[in-house]
């Protein structure tokens, strides 16, 4: 009887440690950005993991990360932060999975955002196809300007748009660029928008540069967009230094620091530019 009273009190001791997670992910696990994410969390963290979809978590979270004894949340997309945003202030939250950060009031909350800085184009073109290029325009909400695009470059001309009306007129009223960058505010590409862009952009010959893979495969020249097993590796260091008592939620939230590159070859000839060996190496996909 003793004997099988202790092997059932290591069987339940063995439970709850397998149940316990320190950090918990709120994600739809379904998407490949969250499994790339998470496996980037899991390289880097070295505590228990445990993830939960928004569903299962929805109007319930605190009494999850309770029963999870958990110290830190992280909250990949809108739906998983908006949830996230309701825990007791001790709880660490770190987000990503937005393009931009969103306004939050809650104290001990930091994450990443997915939007690809200007100054990185600027500097991927000088370090990369500096004869081909000398001024880009920006165009975004005076936002994202803001957020993105601030003196980060002589090589960057910023032109604040307030509405799809207003994207499309100063499309058509750009002279001087050499390329234009568009910033991801989704309420302005439109596929409309973005149709009329891309055709303005082959009859001047002026190329697009993108925010995603699909704006490359519908004809942007190239985009830099977020490597998100890197964005894991990073919340996984952040989870790590809370978990042993670093301040990480007073961070301020930050942009991606390592992109996968997608270039349209046919863009490219059709532009009469020419694409060194290096950037094709580079690639993770070319189009065609």
């Amino acid at each position: 009887m003793r004997l099988f009273l202790l092997t059932l009190a290591l069987i339940l001791c063995c439970t709850t440690t397998c149940r316990a997670g320190d950090v918990i992910v709120v994600a739809d696990g379904k998407l490949r950005p969250v499994v790339e994410i998470v496996s980037g969390i899991s390289k880097t963290l070295k505590t228990p993991l445990r993830t939960y979809s928004p569903v299962q978590v929805r109007g319930r979270l605190e009494t999850v990360v309770a029963e999870e004894q958990a110290k830190v949340v992280v909250a990949l997309g809108k739906e998983a932060l908006a949830e996230a945003l309701h825990l007791p202030t001790h709880i660490l939250v770190i987000y990503d999975m937005v393009v931009v950060p969103p306004p939050i009031s809650r104290p001990n909350t930091t994450g990443f955002y997915m939007a690809t800085p200007a100054r990185e184009y600027a500097e991927f073109i000088s370090n990369h196809l500096h004869d081909a290029f000398t001024q880009i325009a920006v165009i975004g909400s005076r936002e994202q300007i803001h957020l993105l695009a601030r003196g980060d470059s002589s090589r960057l001309s910023t032109y604040s748009v307030r509405n799809t009306y207003d994207f499309v007129t100063t499309l058509q009223q750009l002279g001087s660029a050499d390329a234009i960058l568009l910033l991801p505010d989704i309420s302005m590409l439109t596929q409309t928008a973005l149709d009329e862009a891309y055709l303005l952009s082959f009859k001047r010959k002026i190329p697009l540069l993108g925010v995603s893979e699909k704006h490359v495969k519908d004809g942007a020249l190239f985009a830099l967009v977020v490597d998100p097993v890197n964005v894991g590796r990073l919340i996984g260091e952040y989870a790590s230094r809370a978990l042993k008592g670093a301040n990480v939620g007073q961070l301020p939230p930050s942009p991606p620091r390592k992109f996968e590159l997608f270039l349209n070859l046919d863009t490219a000839r059709k532009m009469g530019i020419r694409v060194p060996e290096d950037l094709l190496r580079m690639a993770k996909r070319t189009y065609p």
